[in-house]
């Protein structure tokens, strides 16, 4: 299946930029895409968690490859990607454990990295095992649409979408080039800065998502900043395709004390991210 499981989950959850015959613009709601980082606090406890979030209504998992200089990612990450380092998260492990819930699951699944880890194992090579270890899609946080294209030839050839991340900061001259080869969505950043960031200006992030996608001709989700229902609830109002919550999702795994009480904060924020998306709910 690889990409075309976006097609899939965002033709299910109908068109948030038109109306459908079988569903109205209105009634749509947008997807939920979680973050969490791969080998924190283990990697057995990130399989207990991805699976918790996925059964509580996650519709997109975004698998993050802990680096030792993880520079977009804010305190709450950056610290969760230092100790999962220690603790055997790495690239390989990430890869192990999409294999691991695609035994389980047909959520699409993201490959969220940098790219040094991709320079170490080789192009062609993380593409091949990424697909073939059930991924659908890879993001590539410090990879400019200039550099790259040994990657994103392999990901075309193995049907993995390269999706791409459009800050408030790129100029709609340079928009052409970011979007060429966009597959599955687009990753709209809603500030100038780090994830986690407090401050994020939310209504305007998504009135210039749903903008960004009639430019775009793809889905478009929003992250950074989006941390409780509250504000995934002003997010959705705007009319966006896709939420992503990371930092938040990071917190509470790393706040509990152990594997059963960390399944159950996961189950019980995404479930409250959930409901907070559906139309007509109350945030």
């Amino acid at each position: 299946m690889t990409a075309e499981r976006f097609e899939r989950l965002f033709a299910e959850l109908g068109s948030r930029g038109r109306e459908t015959p079988d569903r109205s613009a209105a009634a749509a709601r947008p997807a939920l895409i979680a973050y969490l980082t791969v080998g924190d606090p283990s990697v057995e406890s990130s399989l207990a968690c991805a699976l918790a979030a996925l059964g509580a209504g996650a519709d997109v998992l975004e698998l993050g490859v802990p680096f030792s200089d993880p520079t977009a990612d804010g305190p709450v990450i950056a610290a969760a990607s230092h100790r999962a380092i220690s603790r055997g998260g790495s690239l390989k492990a990430a890869l192990e454990l999409a294999r691991a819930i695609r035994k389980r699951s047909e959520a699409p699944l993201v490959l969220f990295t940098y790219y040094n880890p991709i320079v170490a194992l080789g192009d062609a090579e993380t593409a091949r095992l990424a697909a073939s270890a059930g991924c659908d899609g890879l993001l590539v946080v410090d990879l400019p649409p200039e550099e790259g294209a040994e990657l994103r030839d392999a990901a075309d050839r193995e049907n993995l979408a390269m999706i791409p991340l459009i800050a408030p900061t790129t100029g709609k001259e340079r928009e052409p080039l970011v979007l060429a080869r966009a597959r599955g969505f687009v990753y709209y950043v809603s500030l100038t800065g780090v994830t986690g960031a407090g401050g994020a200006p939310l209504v305007e992030a998504g009135r210039a998502a749903v903008e960004l996608r009639k430019r775009a001709g793809l889905p478009v989700a929003v992250g950074f900043g989006i941390d409780s229902k509250e504000k995934a609830r002003i997010v959705a109002e705007q009319g966006v395709d896709a939420v992503v919550v990371g930092t938040a999702i990071v917190r509470a795994i790393s706040g509990a004390a152990d594997d059963a009480a960390r399944t159950s904060a996961v189950r019980t924020l995404v479930t409250e991210l959930r409901g907070a998306l559906e139309p007509g709910e109350p945030a």
